[in-house]
């Protein structure tokens, strides 16, 4: 196959903020000596590669802004020559761009950077490669991952199994984004306490034992139309997930499910009366942020904070490089969000974001190799730290236990806290994950655009629909009962 090759796209936002031009001296000056040109049934030739990625998407651009040192080391340590180009689309289109090339077994994305979700709907075609023998074989990829939500996020279908399709590339969770230097400000200290009676929240520690009514105030105080500042966003948007993710942080922190992976039921879990009041209390947040907060997704998430409209934002922390601006720096405090309820049953259980690395099944040999050569240089420790220190989230848990992990970057505290098993989890990884998002991005935008203004139907029509689609998969156990018979939004 003839490859032509292209500049890496990177996002105006994360990738140009994440430091991809420094030298690759620092990993291949590195290997010892006895490393150097070994045989390699690769040894004198020369490899295109093709990258599949995220458009706009800052990690999956340092994937292949990285790629050259991967070819300097594998020059040196095994003889060959290989190039990366990268293509890419939006969140929303790339699983169908990915499905429409593998469909056709075609090995024109050597390595896909897939969405978490996506990996059933990958794993159940054969589309892309079963991990499991290729760890067995490399040692450099048994590594001790940071917490079992990792391993669950990015590497396992059938959820619960053994069976590995996927190896982290990023890491990610949800963090919550304040302006340090409005709560360092002593006239603002002032006002707060004279407001509120109590003193306004200063530390990460504050912050990690905040709960939702707390931190209510804080959003209330710095909400100040007038003035073009609201105290909050999060993000509400109708495309992709990005309304599921942050209305799951207000489901699960206050004690909600969304459906039984064991037996695939839905119906009767996700549509309780609670998770219904949950959506309310979603919507009811509204309150505090910007105009149009209801089409807010990433980029005009980091968009409104970045100029200075919103003191507080819950976010993805691998957009830390976008979120925290040339102009902000020092200037930022990331930290957990708040917890759910009061006293010792106060939780939080945010989405887990982040993706995982996929290798097409349809790779020759020789593409196939080169693949496995780059996931064991990928987690080389020398590559997870530079990947670090360029704004990327690794998940071993070797580097993240270093001492100076948490001062690399202003996230990377919130980060590991909130990977800890019980913090942070991810949704189905079904293949009819598609499906069952679009119905559910339907029913919460209806809700929080005044669409539709019963929480407790809009619960109702998702669950009704999600059951059948599970049903007619075979995954669900039972068809949708008598309530669902016409129902509609």
């Amino acid at each position: 196959m003839k490859r032509t090759s292209t500049s890496p796209q990177v996002s105006r936002r994360s990738a140009l903020r994440s430091g991809i031009a420094l030298g690759t001296a620092a990993i291949v000056g590195s290997m010892p000596t006895r490393l150097l040109a070994e045989d390699h049934p690769l040894k004198g030739q020369k490899i295109d590669m093709t990258i599949l990625g995220i458009a706009g998407w800052g990690p999956s651009s340092l994937g292949v802004a990285m790629s050259p040192l991967f070819a300097e080391y594998v020059k040196a340590k095994y003889g060959y020559d290989v190039t990366f180009a990268f293509q890419e689309a939006p969140f929303s289109d790339l699983f169908q761009k990915a499905a429409t090339s593998l469909a056709t077994k075609s090995q024109e994305f050597n390595i896909i950077i897939s969405d978490s979700q996506w990996l059933g709907a990958l794993a159940q075609p054969g589309w892309i490669l079963n991990l499991n023998d290729v760890i067995k074989n490399n040692p450099g990829l048994q590594l001790d991952w940071y917490s079992k939500a990792v391993v669950d996020t990015y590497m396992t279908y059938p959820d619960g199994s053994d069976q590995i399709w996927g190896l982290p590339q990023e890491g990610d969770v949800e963090a919550l984004f304040v302006r340090k230097d409005m709560l360092e400000d002593p006239e603002e200290q002032a006002a707060f306490e004279a407001r509120y009676g109590t003193r306004l929240a200063q530390t990460w520690e504050d912050f990690a034992e905040m709960n939702m009514e707390e931190f209510e105030k804080i959003a209330e105080f710095f909400t100040r139309p007038d003035a073009g500042l609201w105290g909050f966003s999060q993000q509400y948007s109708r495309v992709y997930d990005f309304a599921t993710c942050a209305f799951n942080n207000f489901l699960w922190s206050r004690g909600g499910s969304i459906w039984d992976p064991a037996t695939g039921q839905i119906e009767g879990i996700l549509n309780t009366p609670e998770n219904a009041a949950s959506l309310v209390e979603f919507k009811r947040w509204l309150k505090y942020q910007p105009p149009g907060a209801t089409n807010f997704g990433i980029g005009e998430g980091i968009d409104v904070f970045v100029q200075g409209k919103v003191f507080s934002q819950i976010q993805w922390a691998a957009v830390g490089t976008a979120m925290i601006s040339e102009e902000l720096k020092g200037k930022v405090l990331v930290v957990p969000p708040p917890k759910h309820g009061t006293g010792a049953d106060a939780k939080r259980i945010m989405s887990m974001g982040g993706q995982p690395w996929v290798i097409n099944a349809f790779n020759d040999e020789a593409h196939m190799r080169v693949a496995i050569d780059f996931m064991n240089w990928w987690y080389l420790p020398e590559t997870t730290l530079e990947f670090a220190r360029r704004g990327g989230n690794p998940c071993d848990k070797a580097t993240l236990s270093r001492d100076d992990f948490d001062d690399i970057n202003p996230w990377n505290r919130t980060f590991k806290y909130m990977l800890e098993d019980g913090r942070s989890q991810d949704f189905w990884h079904d293949p009819k994950y598609s499906e069952m998002l679009a119905v559910q991005q339907e029913g919460y935008s209806a809700f929080v655009t005044d669409q539709a203004t019963d929480p407790q139907a809009v619960m109702n029509y998702i669950a009704c629909a999600q059951q059948q689609i599970l049903f007619d998969e075979g995954v669900a156990k039972t068809e949708p009962s008598g309530i669902c018979a016409g129902i509609s939004l």
